[in-house]
């Protein structure tokens, strides 16, 4: 059974479950020096990893110009090669970097940027469009972000875009953009561990698509952190930012949050699950619009996040099961 959703009000179909590729741009950095991308990749596994996920029904994609400073982008783009027709492709504007030094240098949220962005961004990942197009600025001014809205409404006029969305966790930055006909989700941190009754409701209200970012809790969900285990020092969770919780400043995973992934495992594993696999189907369970986009950098973990699909989403009972033990 094929298992899809649509991106809100745009008729877009997707497959319920798109392919984060933050990882895979591969190492970058802030000026300060603090990792920005998730350690060191393998770009030719990359590539088998994305057309894996195309075999296995995956149909969307989510990136950003600034992971890996333009590598993500040109890395996606060269994957999908001529199967580019058969997928969903969402990428994001709003920063500024320098694609030598891999550096993330500020931000930029102009109208004019928006249009300088969005072109390179379709050179790098070949396309003549952009199905879904994102502002990554989660904290950008709302009344400047009006502008940004309506600008893209013109884009969508052109034919450069299909629909756009804001990725944020604010759900009043994500309502402005949500007045323009052609805004079709919002893109926002969402997992077991850390719902968002608040943009929930707004998607439901607003008729907009819930793509899901941090499904999988940077990886806590997956089972393969332990608590004291450093990480590689490229690696955003090796140092991680105020806004990234679960992990301590160079000690690895929170053995605060370890504690609720392993009171969560069995329920989670039922049906013959991975321990991932049920952090996504929780994500089905919890709303009919959610999109989770997990990230990857192997095919096996490609493979592994794709085979939640055939499982669907957890049960009504199990759903509740889930609430009880953290006690919500």
């Amino acid at each position: 059974m094929e298992f899809t959703r649509t991106l809100g009000r745009s008729g877009i179909q997707v497959s319920a479950l798109g392919f984060g590729c933050w990882a895979i741009g591969g190492e970058w950095q802030d000026r300060g020096g603090q990792p920005l991308g998730w350690g060191k990749v393998d770009d030719e596994e990359s590539v088998r990893a994305v057309r894996r996920a195309l075999d296995l029904g995956v149909t969307f994609f989510d990136t950003a110009d600034v992971y890996g400073a333009g590598h993500s982008e040109l890395i996606l783009g060269r994957a999908l090669g001529s199967r580019r027709d058969e997928v969903v492709v969402a990428t994001k504007w709003g920063n500024l970097f320098d694609a030598d030094t891999r550096t993330l240098t500020g931000a930029d949220d102009s109208p004019e940027h928006l249009r300088r962005a969005l072109t390179a961004s379709l050179r790098r990942l070949g396309t003549d469009h952009v199905d879904l197009y994102q502002l990554h600025l989660a904290d950008a001014d709302p009344d400047r972000a009006a502008r940004l809205r309506d600008a893209c409404e013109e884009l969508v006029a052109e034919g450069l875009i299909r629909a756009y969305a804001w990725s944020t966790d604010d759900p009043a930055r994500a309502a402005v953009f949500a007045e323009g006909p052609h805004c079709a989700a919002v893109q926002h941190a969402l997992n077991v561990l850390d719902d968002a009754p608040e943009m929930l409701l707004l998607c439901e209200k607003a008729g907009l698509a819930s793509v899901n970012r941090s499904p999988l809790a940077m990886g806590l969900l997956t089972g393969k952190h332990r608590g004291g285990r450093p990480l590689e020092t490229g690696d955003i969770r090796s140092r991680p930012p105020a806004w990234l919780r679960g992990f301590g400043d160079g000690s690895g995973a929170d053995p605060a949050w370890l504690a609720r992934v392993d009171a969560l495992r069995d329920i989670l594993t039922g049906g013959g699950r991975t321990l991932a696999q049920g952090a996504l189907a929780w994500l089905w369970a919890r709303s009919p619009r959610t999109v989770p986009i997990p990230g990857f950098r192997s095919v096996a973990q490609a493979e592994e996040n794709a085979g939640a699909l055939d499982k669907g989403p957890l049960t009504d009972g199990e759903l509740a099961e889930v609430e009880r033990i953290l006690r919500r």
